[in-house]
C-alpha cells in the first residue's frame, strides 16, 4: 500500500525528520485517520506533505513498524507506526498542481483536505512522482 502523511513543517519538517533518521508518526486523533494508520504495514511506502503555508508533498518515507497501539495513550485506542525517510522529491509537488486539471478527483488530499493519513493509489503516487520531475 501507498500512503500519505501530512506535518506543519514548523512543528515537523520533512528535512527534521531525515536528520532524525526515523520517527513515531504519533498524535493522529481522526477517527478515519486512524483507521488509514492502523492498516499501514511494514514496508509500506508514504507521501510526507507539508501543510499550512507550503501545502505541497515534499518526500518521501517508509513504514519500518507496522501500527501499534500508541504508549502515551491511557484509553488504549490510537494506533502509531514508526517510518524512515526515503528521498526529498526533485521539486515539492503542491496542492495546486494536484489540483489542477481535475486528475485526481477521488483522491483525498483533494476531497478531504483536513485528514492527515490517507492512501494514496499507484497511478496517483506515479502522477505525483512524474510531477515532481518536473
Amino acid at each position: 500500500m501507498r500512503w500519505l502523511v501530512k506535518e506543519e513543517p514548523t512543528n515537523y519538517s520533512y528535512d527534521q525528520f531525515v536528520a532524525d533518521g526515523a520517527t513515531v508518526w504519533s498524535g493522529v486523533k481522526n477517527p478515519l485517520a486512524q483507521r488509514h494508520l492502523r492498516a499501514m504495514k511494514k514496508g509500506d511506502r508514504v507521501f510526507y506533505y507539508h501543510t499550512g503555508k507550503e501545502k505541497a508533498v515534499i518526500g518521501t518515507a517508509t513504514v519500518t513498524i507496522a501500527a501499534s497501539p500508541d504508549p502515551n495513550d491511557a484509553t488504549g485506542k490510537l494506533m502509531v507506526v514508526e517510518m524512515a525517510p526515503g528521498k526529498k522529491l526533485k521539486r515539492p509537488v503542491t496542492l495546486a498542481e494536484i489540483k489542477a486539471g481535475g486528475r485526481f478527483p477521488d483522491f483525498p488530499l483533494v476531497r478531504l483536505p483536513r485528514l492527515s493519513v490517507m492512501p494514496v493509489t499507484e497511478e496517483q503516487w506515479d502522477a505525483i512522482e512524474a510531477l515532481a520531475r518536473g
